[in-house]
């Protein structure tokens, strides 16, 4: 279970602060167990700082917090402080990223052939980069007739989704996908062939919306498999 510390302190020495914690980030390289690390400022009181850490479980946090470089660092950060800090320990019950959902459900929905959906999850300006479009496809509606066209040229699509990646705004979803060519794709007839390819796409939402995405993706590939290149 997913394991967060919450660390509270009061100081006005926060660039102090940061290059103490860049030191622990460089002394713990390779030992340290915290996987995510956000340090903020109190809006009402900018002297109030809070340190949240995350971890893969709260075994993993007790030997981060044994590691010597820890405890040196956490006196000279008690030293900074006006008090001594206040920490709460908290076991993640429910950790769910919306984006990344969002964006999971794209590709499941469309591979079960419900185009509705981009009209729930992308934003009526959205702007599609696809390596293997001369022009961007653009809004959402734009959106719903590519994935149309790839329902309505293959059958037997399924889409196996792999690890997904946030940052800001932006999710990375990595995917393969395969389907049998059984109908005009592309302006080429049906050959019955089925299709494998792999693939990363990445979307940046705003107001919970899909806004802008860039597919990366074996286009070379595909097109050996349904003939039009030599293998």
């Amino acid at each position: 279970m997913t394991f967060v510390q919450i660390i509270d302190c009061k100081t006005d020495k926060v660039d102090d602060l940061n290059r103490l914690m860049d030191t622990w980030v460089e002394q713990t390289q390779g030992k340290r167990t915290a996987t995510h690390s956000v340090v903020a400022a109190d809006r009402a009181d900018s002297k109030h700082i809070v340190e949240i850490v995350e971890f893969p479980s709260y075994e993993e946090a007790m030997k981060n917090s044994h590691l010597p470089e820890t405890d040196r660092i956490f006196r000279e950060m008690v030293a900074l402080c006006d008090e001594p800090p206040t920490f709460t320990d908290l076991d993640v019950i429910r950790d769910e990223q919306l984006n990344k959902s969002a964006a999971r459900r794209f590709f499941e929905e469309v591979g079960k052939g419900n185009v509705d959906v981009v009209d729930e999850l992308f934003a009526l300006d959205y702007h599609d980069h696809d390596q293997a479009n001369e022009v961007d496809t653009m809004g959402a509606a734009g959106m719903k007739q590519k994935a149309a066209g790839y329902l309505a040229g293959f059958d037997s699509i399924t889409f196996t989704l792999g690890s997904q990646l946030a940052d800001g705004d932006e999710v990375a979803t990595r995917w393969s996908w395969s389907g049998v060519h059984s109908g005009e794709f592309m302006g080429l007839p049906a050959t019955n062939k089925r299709v494998e390819m792999t693939g990363t796409t990445t979307f940046r939402f705003r107001n919970g919306k899909i806004q802008e995405g860039w597919w990366n993706w074996d286009n070379l590939g595909m097109m050996r498999q349904l003939g039009l290149l030599p293998r």
